[in-house]
């Protein structure tokens, strides 16, 4: 077995930290809750906040390693040429769903500044918990379009595995 170096993807050890994170104080609660009765205010705003960068940065791992959800019906049954072309496609509906979540996240995050709103369970300023919409959707669109590069030049990753 050929042995490779190991990728470093940042957003792999963000969702991983993210994930790891919301096991911790998730578990920290419930055994505070039933040994005092009481229970950790910022878990739920902290969960939900990590749960965002969890799910943003494992769609950006996906979206790397051509494991996005897609009916792959059609390209089973295309010839080479109109393969790519339907590459192109399915990256162009990618990139514009996830443009328009990066635009108006920047938006949102902006406004979030601007009007120094803060977050109901702790007070914190909310663009700290925003700012990650749109800086993560960057990342899946660079992602998606590395992955398009790749598949036009027609390298497979040999970790994908499709069950079809």
């Amino acid at each position: 077995m050929p042995s490779r170096p190991p990728k470093f993807r940042p957003e792999a050890w963000l969702a991983s930290v993210a994930l790891i994170t919301i096991c911790l104080i998730s578990l920290g609660n419930v055994v505070v809750r039933y040994t005092t009765d009481a229970s950790f205010a910022f878990t739920e705003e902290f969960s939900v906040f990590l749960l965002v960068l969890l799910t943003f940065g494992g769609a950006a791992v996906a979206a790397r390693n051509n494991q996005h959800i897609r009916i792959e019906l059609v390209e089973h049954y295309l010839p080479p040429a109109a393969l790519k072309g339907l590459f192109v496609l399915q990256w162009l509906a990618g990139v514009a769903v996830m443009g328009v979540t990066t635009w108006y996240g920047s938006i949102f995050a902006m406004q979030e500044y601007d009007w120094e709103s803060l977050s109901p369970g702790l007070g914190l300023p909310n663009w700290i918990y925003v700012i990650w919409l749109p800086v993560l959707s960057a990342a899946i669109i660079i992602r998606m379009t590395q992955n398009l590069i790749d598949r036009l030049r027609g390298k497979k990753d040999p970790e994908v595995i499709h069950e079809s």
